[in-house]
């Protein structure tokens, strides 16, 4: 008889976790409250990344700090409440995000990341999805000649070190991929290797549509509770009991509630996002997707229009949302590219898991013998979830992973 695994969580981390295990010959039930991809997998900027060998800091520079301390920032915004309940982990964010903290934390990063595509890759052909993603890579758009000239240089060091490769865009180059944008931008990075998805949530729909296809199955509903027994593992849903031997937690930002149902725990954090889709204007075409390096935003030509996706906000899970923060994303947005008309109703709201060493959480829990982790991916859950899925699935087999995953290991802290 297989051995039995259950999945909680159905986003692009869950999802690929599950299909890797039922490769394997796993009997593996994928459990959600909503459909595969609707919760924050279904509103990023639709980015496989693999350029973003570098995580993303805290900011730590004065001119940077005193930048942000008005609070009316698109990259970033702050509230109090937020921050406060957060404080630990954000202390500890910032402390590894500078000197040689944040320089050992990179290579383990970028192992991560320089296996994104591929694992990626795999999924979308098993999936048939290759109508849904683009190769042609994206634009970093910077409209101040010295810091385009900085990140220039970052990105040099990036390629020696982890083969990634791009294309410097002067502002020429950059009017001929993308001629309806404003001639106020210096130029522009192309990365070449990192893929676009013209429709995130169907992504994860067609990876879940291939899991079910191998023999796995999706429940939709409310989980209820969890628990341990001497077998293995139980978990409540719509007053059903469901066994497995072994049970994953990829429930990104609520992975930390039931952690501590559990007895453990983890110091996540949140980073709330916006996006709205636009109708376009008939005199202006977006042609790439094109992120706004000095403002914070990227805008992406989408199945659904054109989708404008703001920074990060530093607030509670639930919380109401905020929505000035994608107000201003808009005004400047439209600076660059005439959007047209929203064609959503309300904002989408959504919430980044994120850990103070910017890292994942992919492993064994510990002292809890069947129970796996793999969440708290921050920016790049949508990037880095196949990665993680097949190298969770290579643990759970017994198998000695591709890399080394010690420095993932929720025992770290």
């Amino acid at each position: 008889m297989a051995r039995q695994v259950t999945v909680l969580g159905a986003g692009m981390i869950g999802v690929s976790v599950a299909w890797y295990l039922v490769r394997r010959g796993f009997d593996v039930t994928l459990i959600d409250r909503q459909a595969p991809g609707q919760e924050t997998s279904f509103g990023n900027a639709g980015l496989i990344q693999r350029e973003a060998v570098r995580p993303y800091p805290f900011p730590r520079d004065l001119a940077t700090l005193v930048r942000v301390l008005p609070n009316r920032q698109v990259d970033i915004r702050y509230r109090p409440g937020g921050m406060w309940r957060a404080a630990w982990p954000l202390f500890q964010y910032w402390r590894n995000s500078g000197g040689s903290r944040y320089a050992r934390l990179v290579p383990e990063y970028a192992a991560l990341i320089q296996r994104c595509v591929d694992a990626h890759g795999e999924m979308i052909e098993a999936a048939g999805a290759e109508s849904l993603v683009g190769r042609d890579g994206w634009l970093e758009v910077y409209r101040n000649a010295d810091k385009l000239a900085e990140r220039l240089e970052g990105a040099r060091q990036m390629s020696m070190e982890y083969g990634v490769h791009f294309r410097h865009l002067d502002a020429g180059e950059l009017a001929e991929l993308e001629p309806d944008l404003t001639d106020r931008c210096a130029g522009a990075i192309h990365w070449l290797d990192s893929w676009t998805v013209a429709d995130p949530g169907a992504l994860v729909q067609a990876y879940a549509r291939a899991f079910e296809a191998e023999g796995g199955r999706l429940l939709l509903g409310e989980i209820q509770d969890v628990r341990q027994d001497a077998d293995g593992w139980q978990v409540d849903v719509d007053a059903q009991t469901h066994h497995a031997d072994d049970l994953v937690l990829a429930l990104g930002p609520w992975s930390r509630t039931w952690l501590e149902h559990l007895g453990l725990s983890a110091p996540m954090f949140v980073k709330r996002g916006y996006h709205m889709h636009y109708a376009g204007a008939e005199e202006a075409t977006l042609r790439h997707w094109v992120m706004d390096a000095e403002v914070g935003y990227v805008m992406a030509p989408m199945k659904a229009g054109i989708r404008l996706t703001t920074g990060a906000e530093l607030e509670r899970l639930e919380a109401p949302p905020h929505y000035a923060q994608l107000a201003a994303a808009e005004g400047r947005a439209n600076e660059l590219l005439p959007l047209g008309e929203r064609l959503d109703a309300v904002p989408w709201k959504g919430a980044r898991p994120c850990m103070p060493d910017m890292k994942p959480v992919v492993g064994p829990a510990p002292g809890k013998r069947g129970l796996w982790c793999d969440f708290g991916h921050g920016h790049h859950g949508f990037t880095l979830g196949p990665a993680t899925g097949q190298l969770l699935a290579q643990m759970i087999a017994g198998d000695t992973p591709d890399i080394e995953m010690a420095p993932y290991r929720l025992d770290r802290f």
